[in-house]
């Protein structure tokens, strides 16, 4: 079927959010409202709204006028095949010895590299996301400076990319857990498509809620590429499993909140060990 996208701008965070939140009480109502910072360096925040039926015009014109806005930008979309367009349009990613790529692109991967296939699922993302591609140079790094973690957790795994990375660089079997089951299914089948499978055991688990997680602790590196909120909380658990000199990678911040993320950690003893700013998102590596 169509879909019916209405994009606008405006400068202000909170007018835009504002803004975002009132679209989602329109008639015909949306199936998604998004509100992002452009990365262009304008200060400006873009809008977006999808419709599956013709939005309505006037209603539109008076939130865009209401809320300070320039006028939306009204198109319809064509019927697409979006997995296909998204296995064409999605490049490659870089990041230190690895090498973020989908099937389409198994050409290209270059000798001496780590690679990671992950192909487009759109429910759960590619991997390609910066946060991702934060972490993964952060454990690069890690890398490079001679550590070998022997335990290692990803929580709230996702596609499991970050744990398939740790799966091809470290001696000992990895542990994947997420709250969703569907996204554990996913992250088994990427396992298979990297050839780990035998090294990575997938959990559906809410944190580290799961006597699996309990037995293989402590941890000496721990991934969790979430959201602040879940961060947060996850704070004395994340010390509670991890051994002393080890490391948590953790992302899924917006820069603006980086500095509550490094304070509740810090109120469980951990240090800041590195803080990396991509795009919008920041990736922190703390140690306790």
């Amino acid at each position: 079927m169509p879909t019916w996208t209405a994009l606008t701008v405006l400068p202000d965070k909170a007018a835009a959010e504002t803004l975002g939140e009132a679209l989602e009480g329109m008639t015909p109502e949306p199936v998604g409202v998004g509100v992002f910072e452009l990365e262009d360096g304008s200060g400006l925040w873009e809008v977006g709204a999808y419709f599956t039926d013709a939005p309505d015009d006037i209603a539109l014109s008076l939130l865009a006028a209401a809320y300070g806005a320039r006028p939306f930008a009204v198109s319809e979309l064509p019927e697409t095949d979006w997995v296909a367009h998204v296995r064409r349009e999605l490049h490659p990613v870089e990041a230190g010895r690895f090498y973020l790529y989908g099937a389409h692109d198994a050409e290209s991967v270059p000798a001496g590299r780590v690679p990671l296939l992950i192909e487009a699922a759109m429910a759960f993302g590619t991997g390609h996301h910066g946060t991702t591609k934060g972490c993964l140079e952060a454990y690069d790094r890690l890398l490079a400076a001679g550590f070998v973690p022997q335990r290692v957790a990803d929580i709230g795994a996702g596609t499991a990319v970050l744990a398939i990375a740790a799966a091809k660089t470290a001696p000992n079997p990895v542990i994947a857990s997420d709250i969703d089951p569907v996204a554990v299914e996913v992250s088994e089948a990427n396992a298979r498509a990297n050839d780990v499978a035998a090294k990575l055991r997938c959990i559906e688990a809410e944190g580290f809620d799961h006597p699996d997680l309990a037995a293989g602790a402590p941890y000496d590196l721990i991934f969790a590429n979430i959201l602040k909120g879940p961060l947060i909380a996850l704070a004395p658990a994340m010390r509670a499993h991890m051994a002393d000199g080890g490391y948590a990678i953790l992302s899924g911040i917006l820069n603006e909140q980086a500095d509550d993320v490094i304070a509740a950690y810090a109120a469980e003893g951990f240090r800041l060990v590195a803080r990396d700013r991509l795009g919008e998102w920041t990736t922190i590596t703390i140690s306790p």
